[in-house]
């Protein structure tokens, strides 16, 4: 699907993951102020307890965070590694919905499950159906070298939700470890979702 809405009529929520206390340098920060000087709408909250993080209240807090956003502006939500299973399991219980998502290297199951304090993220009882029902297009992304998401999130996630996917090579994480930093392709698919999301150092730089 290829957007034709204008700079003005784009809302953008950032989500992060575990243990993310919103850092300097870290891509969603960087593309959080590079969408803001764009003149788009941009949310980028610290979720509760990042630490130790209550699925529930995550879940009452992106409910919350969609329900303000309800204007015609394009609808984008942009989740990293457990707001991937954030969003997951919002779209299984249903009641939300965007225009496009973004999901970056989502945790696989079973590394979930052995975090006692992110166990309740782990294996949303969602479908491809549902996920297609809650956005116009869902993107996967994912390192194809991922520690925390073993065999790869494409198997995980990507081929069974029938996702939209690209792989990065090496990109580990996609986090700051691995040197996501400066992220210029997503910047270039958050202003036009038809192109690929590359890794930092393959291209992609946004005039």
């Amino acid at each position: 699907m290829t957007s034709t809405s204008t700079p003005a009529s784009r809302s953008f929520l950032i989500l992060h993951g575990w243990q993310n206390h919103r850092p300097e340098g870290h891509w969603q920060r960087g593309l959080a102020d590079e969408l803001v000087a764009r003149g788009h709408r941009v949310s980028y909250p610290q979720l509760p307890d990042p630490d130790d993080p209550d699925a529930e209240v995550w879940l009452a807090v992106l409910h919350a965070l969609l329900g303000a956003e309800r204007d015609s502006r394009e609808r984008v939500v942009v989740c990293h590694s457990l707001a991937v299973l954030l969003w997951l399991h919002a779209v299984a219980r249903g009641g939300v919905r965007a225009d496009r998502v973004l999901l970056v290297a989502p945790p696989s199951a079973d590394v979930l499950a052995g975090y006692e304090e992110v166990a309740a993220f782990a294996r949303p009882e969602v479908t491809a159906a549902q996920l297609r029902d809650a956005a116009g297009t869902t993107r996967l992304v994912a390192g194809d070298d991922d520690p925390y998401c073993p065999g790869g999130a494409d198997r995980h996630y990507g081929l069974p939700l029938d996702l939209d996917t690209d792989v990065v090579p090496g990109g580990g994480h996609l986090d700051l470890d691995a040197g996501y930093g400066p992220w210029p392709s997503v910047l270039d698919w958050c202003l036009d979702p038809t192109v690929r999301i590359l890794g930092r150092t393959d291209g992609g730089a946004s005039s």
